[in-house]
C-alpha cells in the first residue's frame, strides 16, 4: 500500500471484495466525475490536472477491477481517481450527468453510480453535439475531443469515438438501462424539469434545451 492513500483515509484494500456490479456503479461514478469537472464551465488548470489524471488511471483499471477485484493496482488506480474526482468536481461542478442522477434517486429506488453510469454515454454524446451544432470552432468543443482521446488512446479520436467508447464499456460491465429501476417514457418531463433546476446542471458546459435533455433520458431508458 503507498503511503499517499493512507494519509487522506483513501485506502484501496477496503474495496478487494466489493463485488463487480458495484465496482462497475461506483467505478463509472468515478469515471463521470472526472469527466464533467473537464467539460465544466467552471474549469480550471488545477482540476484539469487532477480530471486528466483520474481518467487516465481509470480508463486503464476500471475494467481490470470488475473482471478482477484482487487487482491491487487496478483498485489502487480507481481509489486516486475517485479521490481526484471528489477534488475536482468541489472545484469545478459537475453537469448533465450529476443534474439528472441526484432527482432520479429521489423519485427511484436506484443505486446513485448505476444512474450515473446509465447516463453517462449519452449525456457525453448530447453535450457534444450541441457544442458541434451551436459552436463548432469553440474551445468548449475541443474538451470533448480530448476526453475521447484520453478515453480511446486514438489521438485522432472524435466525440463521437469518445460516446461510443463509454457506452462499449458501459456494456462491458453489464450496466442497466434505467427502465430497471422502473423509469419510463412517460417520466421523462418530470425529470427534465427537475434536472434543469438542480445544482449539478448548472455547471454543465452549455445549457441544454428541453429536446437535448429528453434525448439523453430517451437513450438511457
Amino acid at each position: 500500500m503507498q503511503p499517499c492513500c493512507r494519509a487522506r483515509s483513501i485506502d484501496p484494500e477496503l474495496t478487494y471484495g466489493m463485488p463487480p456490479a458495484i465496482t462497475a456503479s461506483t467505478g463509472l461514478d468515478a469515471l463521470t466525475q472526472v469527466i464533467e469537472p473537464y467539460v465544466s464551465i467552471r474549469a480550471n488548470p488545477m482540476t484539469d490536472a487532477l480530471c486528466r489524471e483520474g481518467i487516465t488511471r481509470a480508463v486503464r483499471s476500471l475494467r481490470r477491477a470488475y473482471e478482477d477485484g484482487s487487482d491491487a493496482a487496478a483498485r489502487y488506480d480507481m481509489a486516486f481517481a475517485s479521490l481526484c474526482g471528489g477534488l475536482a468536481l468541489a472545484n469545478a461542478g459537475l453537469g448533465a450527468v450529476h443534474g439528472f442522477a441526484g432527482p432520479f434517486g429521489g423519485m427511484y429506488d436506484a443505486p446513485h453510480g448505476a444512474t450515473c453510469a446509465a447516463l453517462l454515454p449519452y449525456a457525453f454524446a448530447v453535450n457534444a453535439e450541441a457544442w458541434a451544432q451551436r459552436a463548432p470552432g469553440s474551445p468548449a468543443l475541443a474538451r470533448f475531443q480530448e476526453v475521447a482521446v484520453m478515453l480511446t488512446g486514438n489521438r485522432d479520436a472524435t466525440p463521437e469515438d469518445g460516446a461510443r467508447w463509454l457506452r462499449d464499456l458501459s456494456t462491458a460491465l453489464d450496466v442497466a438501462p434505467l427502465s430497471e429501476y422502473g423509469f419510463t417514457a412517460e417520466a421523462i418531463p418530470e425529470l427534465v424539469a427537475k434536472g434543469k433546476v438542480a445544482s449539478s446542471m448548472k455547471a454543465n458546459p452549455i445549457v441544454l434545451t428541453d429536446e437535448e435533455l429528453t434525448a439523453i433520458l430517451t437513450q438511457a431508458l
